[in-house]
């Protein structure tokens, strides 16, 4: 599961790959009022990224929050391991170790191999699924996405 602060740092992202341009940079107020989440929160969270890299920031009346590089090079992997690790693509489903942490003479949990090739297929479409296709997608479905 992902915690509620990366899913935040999800929706921020979409919402500046899809609305951000250029140089130009979007406020905290406007970003946390589209998508109806506390300014103090998000502020640090989107803090949080700049300092990952993720995001530029700019201070001032015209400042705001921008990416720090195309839609196309930040992947929703990027996003999730800078804001929760990569726990969320090792941990086992059910057992409280990492399946990487396994003792081979005890036995594997008992979704393990259902649940091996599944996480193995998230982790794929996270890492191929960029801010630029998530945009696109906005753009054929905007009349039902709300971020």
């Amino acid at each position: 599961m992902l915690s509620n602060t990366c899913k935040y740092a999800l929706r921020a992202l979409i919402y500046l790959g899809k609305f951000s341009e250029n140089d130009k940079r979007i406020g905290i107020k406007k970003i946390s009022e589209d998508l109806e989440l506390s300014s103090a929160f998000l502020g640090k969270i989107l803090q949080s990224l700049v300092k990952q890299k993720l995001l530029v920031s700019t201070k001032g009346p015209n400042g705001g929050f921008a990416l720090s590089k195309n839609a196309s090079e930040i992947t929703l992997y990027d996003i999730v391991v800078k804001v929760d690790g990569e726990d969320f693509f090792i941990n086992c489903l059910i057992s409280l170790e990492p399946c990487k942490t396994h003792d081979p003479t005890k036995p594997l949990c008992p979704v393990h191999s259902q649940y091996e090739k599944l996480r193995g297929e998230i982790e794929a479409f996270y890492k191929e699924t960029t801010l630029e296709i998530i945009s696109e997608d906005i753009d054929k479905f905007e009349d039902i996405i709300k971020l």
